[in-house]
């Protein structure tokens, strides 16, 4: 019998993580504003920490992560809401160096994932960039040109360099 409230033994280290973190835990009742008034839309790269790498803390800001750090249509209705109900008067684009999104093909994706998961993948989209800086212009025009993003909030697209840690301001 599957007992939903205890979660398999892959996820204990996780959890004694969490109560330890849980002991400390001082956001409790926050409002879920961006109290910063910053939005960052970034890759998903475990190499990013998008509050870090720009001086902010838990509460300054709202994340969007995605493979790629694309302006995608769920990415555009993000930052709609934060700016209209969550104070976001920001916004950060950051696509990063060494991104498998845009290190390979669309066909190389296919076939590595095919052969790691053992099964065809020809049929998945992973929507790779072939060119980072035509598609963060693109990400950036697509969010200035949004008929529900006002002309006050500010939008910058910067390329985050995995080695550095460095932000360059590249649209």
């Amino acid at each position: 019998m599957n007992d939903d409230t205890t979660a398999p033994h892959g996820f204990d280290d996780l959890l004694a993580a969490n109560a330890a973190f849980a002991q400390d835990f001082t956001l409790g009742g926050f409002d879920g504003i961006a109290h910063r008034g910053v939005a960052v839309v970034t890759c998903m790269d475990s190499r990013i920490d998008p509050l870090g790498m720009i001086g902010l803390s838990p509460g300054d800001a709202k994340i969007f992560r995605n493979p790629g750090g694309r302006v995608t249509a769920a990415a555009l209705e993000a930052l709609v809401l934060g700016v209209h109900l969550l104070n976001v008067q920001r916004i950060l684009v950051v696509p990063h160096t060494r991104c498998a999104m845009a290190n390979h093909t669309e066909v190389e994706l296919r076939a590595l994932i095919g052969q790691k998961a053992g099964s065809d993948a020809s049929w998945q989209g992973f929507h790779v960039v072939a060119d980072q800086d035509a598609a963060l212009r693109a990400d950036v025009a697509a969010i200035r040109s949004h008929p529900l993003i006002p002309d006050t909030v500010d939008v910058g697209g910067f390329l985050y360099d995995v080695d550095s840690g460095l932000l360059e301001h590249r649209a």
